[in-house]
């Protein structure tokens, strides 16, 4: 925790945990879980940034139900904008119905939809030309890691992004190993803050420093309450996207994970200070 203070304090990067409900959920679910969960969730805007992804039909109930503390995204857009183009809903529209966020690149997407690195990146721009934040996923499959290429995967998964990204401060960038999400097996904090510090190099060698610094690099893959807590203590880990535990009353745990560890941090600093004085 003593180093990670030094990583994120006063580099302006506020922990982000995403809830990613995929397609799940009724009406009835949804308001459940948004007032008897989300929105008695407690936590301060400043240290930790809470975020949650409805499936699109429920994103108007949603937008009505939250709180004001409380992040909505939609979990995709269209390669498109607006037109002819059946069953998709687009940039601007999210940004005109008041949604300014979305997660695009996700694995489910670029597996089952066949979502190529080039639909992921046109995607990104028009989210961007329409001032949408992104969380941008990337990761490697089970074969990638086992050949040793899962930082080849990923660097060309960015590359391919990057002269898309015009705004980098709308940017968050969600680390998630294939072979880790929905099958109960989870990256060790190790292998995870192994990836996260690679990414970290990558941003500031192909953008700048300011930015490797500034930018947040999450986690996704089988997150649960009980393996965040050694996850979110990596120098490099800055929150998490959550997929199955952000339907259940850990997602408090996790918030709260994450809390906690900024306190240690801002405990960390007043100390550092003291002794300075």
């Amino acid at each position: 925790v003593a180093k990670k203070r030094q990583m994120v304090e006063g580099q302006g990067r506020v922990l982000f945990v995403g809830g990613n409900w995929k397609s799940n959920g009724s009406i009835g679910f949804c308001k459940d879980i948004i007032n008897n969960l989300l929105n008695k969730l407690e936590f301060d805007q400043k240290k930790v940034e809470v975020c949650v992804s409805p499936v699109a039909i429920h994103l108007a109930s949603a937008k009505a139900l939250l709180s004001d503390n409380i992040i909505l995204s939609a979990q995709n857009i269209s390669p498109f904008g607006d037109g002819a183009y059946t069953g998709e809903v687009s940039a601007a529209q999210l940004k005109d119905f008041g949604v300014n966020w979305t997660i695009i690149g996700h694995s489910e997407r670029r597996n089952y939809f066949r979502e190529s690195d080039e639909i992921v990146a046109t995607k990104v721009k028009l989210a961007l030309e329409k001032d949408l934040n992104v969380i941008l996923c990337i990761g490697e499959k089970l074969e990638d890691r086992e050949a040793n290429k899962t930082f080849e995967v990923v660097e060309r998964q960015m590359n391919a992004a990057l002269p898309k990204i015009t705004d980098w401060e709308k940017i968050v960038i969600a680390y998630e190993p294939v072979w880790a999400i929905g099958t109960g097996k989870v990256a060790t904090p190790e292998q995870a803050q192994e990836v996260h510090e690679m990414l970290r190099k990558w941003l500031e060698e192909k953008v700048s420093p300011e930015v490797a610094r500034k930018t947040r690099i999450i986690y996704g893959g089988s997150v649960t309450e009980k393996n965040c807590t050694p996850l979110i203590e990596q120098d490099d880990v800055d929150g998490f996207l959550v997929g199955g535990a952000s339907l259940k009353p850990a997602f408090r745990e996790i918030v709260d994970a994450c809390m906690k560890v900024q306190k240690q941090i801002s405990k960390c600093s007043k100390t550092s200070m003291i002794q300075k004085k």
